[in-house]
This record gives structure tokens, C-alpha cells and sequence, in this order.
């Protein structure tokens, strides 16, 4: 019989597309971040992401043995893990507090839920939540590149305190903050590479940072003071959060209108946080809150199939 009248189970869609390609396109994403942050924070920001890293894949390879499960180090998705936990914590943190942080991120949000596509929350962003609320002290202490301490600009902005950097700091990553969100330039680079590979769309960073920005606008306090809806945009994490994190494909929608959902409710709940709540930032709980809503978001975006016929 001719193989044009045999139907083959779904997907009937193929690609060339694999896990390990897309996590090598996320870490060549993430180079000119990581690489500005060790440039502007100094050998020991090189050691947290090195201990963050290899924590990461150490406990993947432990899960998987102690499981009796293949091993998956090979898909490089702990490494992925890693890097965007050490880029989300400051370069002055104790070098065990990665290592707690691996734990999180690896066995509790990843494996413990059946591995890779399988977690219901970005691993990276859940650890440092927990290493946030758990290490509030070490969590929160702030240097510029020349060591001096300080809050970051949005700190500055809600409790005061400090002198504000210029906007321009925000390029170069000039700024306190952790060690991989400082530098705008760096994390537009990588992002337009995610988008450059089809990686990622822009639905959901798009939707994320302009939402923040009229928010900002209308709830912010400071009218349509420019300099001000800059440091809300350029600072406190919103741009690694919209590029590499809430994009996360396992905690993030499937379906176009979904992820413009995903963003603007990502945008309403970081200005909320940053205007009302007890934190200067927020893009990490806004968008933990949003992949919680993520299986309702599929549920109700999800298009007709064709040919159905509705109840």
C-alpha cells in the first residue's frame, strides 16, 4: 500500500528544531549579559555564576542517578537554569546561598515535577523568590561596579536614600543591581537574538515592557515624567525578566493570544508591585503569579479545532 494513504499519529508538523539547540541559542542569548556583568562586578560575579552552574547540573546528574532515571545534563537545560539564577543575584551574595538556590530551582520546581517541560513555574525566577523572601538581608545587598554600596535606582526611587545614577549608567550597566540585569544594551542584544532565531516571540516581551511603561505612566505618581518611566523600564530586572523569563516555554502560554494575556498581566502586577507593594522591583513575583495562571490562560485561549462541532 502506497505510505500517502497511512495516517500517522500527531504531531504531523516536524522540525529540525531540538532541546539542546534551543538551550545553546538561550546561553548565546545570555553571553553579552554575563559578560558585562563579570566585566563591571569583578571575578567573584565570575564565581557565583561558575558555583550557580555547575550546582545546577551537579544536582540534576544526582536527581537522575538517585532516580534511576537517563540522565539529562546532555540537554543543557541545567546550565540554562544556572545561568539565569546567577544573573539574578547580586555579585555580593555567600557562595552557599547559590548552592541552596540549585536545590530549589532543580530538584523542588524541576525534577520533583517530572523534569524538563514539566514545571509549572520558571525554575530560575521560583529559586531566587525563595532566596528573596528566606535571605531578605544577603538578597538585598547592593554595590555599583566600584564597590561602593547603595540601593539600586528603584530603591533609590521608593525609599530614598541615595543619588540617582543617570539613565545612560543603565546602558553600560553602571548601576547596583544583580549581576546580569544592569545593562540594557546587553540584554536587548540577546533578546534580538532570541527573536532573530525564532527562540522566542514578541508577543509576550513586547506586550510586558510597554504595559509596565503605561502603567508607570498613569499610576506612578510622577505624570509623564520621562526620565522617571526610564528607570522603570531600563532597571529593577524588567528586561531579562520579558526576554528570558517569562518566555519560559514549560510556565508560559502556547497560544498567541495567550501570551499577549501573559504580558499585560506580567506589566499590571510588576507596576503594582513597584508603586504599591513593599518592593522596589517585582518582575520576578508578577511573573511566578502569571505562570500560576498559565493552564487557565491555555484553557481559555486555546482555538477551535477543525472541524468541531460545539456543544
Amino acid at each position: 500500500m502506497s505510505n500517502m494513504y497511512v495516517v500517522s499519529s500527531s504531531p504531523h508538523i516536524r522540525s529540525n528544531d531540538t532541546v539542546t539547540g534551543t538551550m545553546r541559542d538561550v546561553i548565546i542569548a545570555l553571553l553579552p549579559a554575563t559578560a558585562v556583568g563579570i566585566w563591571n562586578f569583578g571575578f567573584r560575579a565570575f564565581m557565583i555564576t561558575l558555583v550557580t552552574i555547575v550546582s545546577c547540573v551537579l544536582f540534576e546528574y544526582l536527581y537522575n542517578k538517585a532516580a534511576g532515571m537517563k540522565s539529562t545534563i546532555g540537554d543543557l537545560s541545567a546550565v540554562v537554569t544556572g545561568l539565569l539564577l546567577a544573573l539574578n543575584l547580586p555579585s555580593t551574595v555567600p557562595y552557599w546561598l547559590p548552592v541552596i538556590g540549585s536545590v530549589v530551582a532543580i530538584i523542588i520546581v524541576k525534577q520533583l515535577f517530572g523534569g524538563l517541560g514539566q514545571n509549572f513555574m520558571n525554575p530560575a525566577l521560583a529559586a531566587r523568590a525563595f532566596l528573596l523572601v528566606s535571605f531578605a538581608g544577603l538578597m538585598t545587598q547592593w554595590v555599583t561596579p566600584d564597590a561602593v554600596s547603595t540601593a539600586t535606582p528603584l530603591g533609590i526611587m521608593k525609599e530614598g536614600g541615595g543619588e540617582l545614577p543617570s539613565l545612560i549608567s543603565t546602558f553600560s550597566g553602571n548601576i547596583a543591581g544583580c549581576i546580569g540585569e544592569t545593562s540594557v544594551i546587553a540584554l536587548l542584544i540577546g533578546g534580538i537574538y532570541l527573536l532573530a532565531r525564532k527562540v522566542i516571540t514578541w508577543r509576550i516581551p513586547v506586550t510586558y515592557i510597554v504595559t509596565v511603561g503605561v502603567m508607570v505612566l498613569l499610576i506612578g505618581g510622577h505624570g509623564f515624567d520621562m526620565t522617571f518611566l526610564g528607570y522603570h523600564i531600563f532597571t529593577g530586572g524588567l528586561m531579562i525578566g520579558a526576554f528570558f523569563m517569562a518566555t519560559d516555554y514549560s510556565s508560559s502560554p502556547t497560544t498567541p493570544k495567550g501570551q499577549i494575556i501573559m504580558g499585560i498581566g506580567c506589566g499590571v502586577l510588576t507596576a503594582l508591585i513597584r508603586v504599591f507593594g513593599g518592593y522596589p522591583e517585582g518582575v520576578s513575583f508578577a511573573i511566578l503569579i502569571m505562570n500560576l495562571a498559565v493552564p487557565l490562560i491555555d484553557r481559555f485561549t486555546v482555538p477551535t479545532i477543525f472541524g468541531e462541532v460545539k456543544q
